[in-house]
């Protein structure tokens, strides 16, 4: 149960004092161990909250001491401890904004690993060849008219473009999917 009381005297030099409680009686003995560690010392004169425990000499005294000038007593555990705060508390979108910027960390080192380890998928989605020739209707301006070596091509595009749509082809002799790599597809974001 708390109490409350001002405190009366305080000897700093030696980390203690004494408490007159709010409601009268005999005055209580506090130690500096009773406040919270937060780097402040008690001064006299200020309000206390506290609870009576029993100090070594089996004498009441003021026990889990909190200064009511610094704030309101923190939730504690039966062994004096601080309790963990809830999730709704001040410190929650702090931690979520910390988890969320690790997740972003984590995804782009997660695409720059893919990314390195399949160089192919990633220039080829970039140059748009991932993308099916008959799921798009066909508005090029090239058309099959019987030419298959790299040779008798004038570019990149035209060499992609027979390769894809026209039978008997011979411009993909390692047969990874680029066509005429030594004349016109040089680089993979060739067009």
């Amino acid at each position: 149960m708390a109490h409350s009381g001002k405190l009366r005297t305080w000897h700093d030099d030696r980390g203690f004092g004494f408490i007159a409680p709010r409601d009268g009686g005999r005055e209580l003995f506090v130690h500096i161990s009773a406040f919270p560690r937060d780097g402040s010392r008690p001064t006299e004169g200020e309000t206390l909250i506290y609870e009576l425990g029993v100090g070594r000499d089996g004498k009441p005294q003021a026990v889990r001491v909190y200064r009511q000038a610094i704030g309101a007593p923190a939730s504690r555990s039966s062994a004096g401890r601080p309790v963990h705060e809830a999730p709704g508390s001040s410190r929650a979108p702090l931690l979520a904004l910390i988890v969320l910027a690790l997740v972003c960390v984590a995804g782009f080192v997660g695409w720059r690993m893919w990314e390195v380890n399949h160089p192919r998928a990633v220039a080829e989605a970039l140059a748009g060849d991932s993308i099916q020739a008959s799921a798009l209707p066909t508005t090029s301006s090239f058309r099959c008219d019987g030419r298959t070596y790299c040779s008798q091509m004038t570019s990149c595009a035209e060499a992609k473009y027979f390769l894809k749509n026209c039978p008997d082809t011979k411009m993909d002799g390692n047969h990874d999917g680029v066509p005429c790599e030594q004349q016109w597809c040089t680089s993979f974001f060739a067009q």
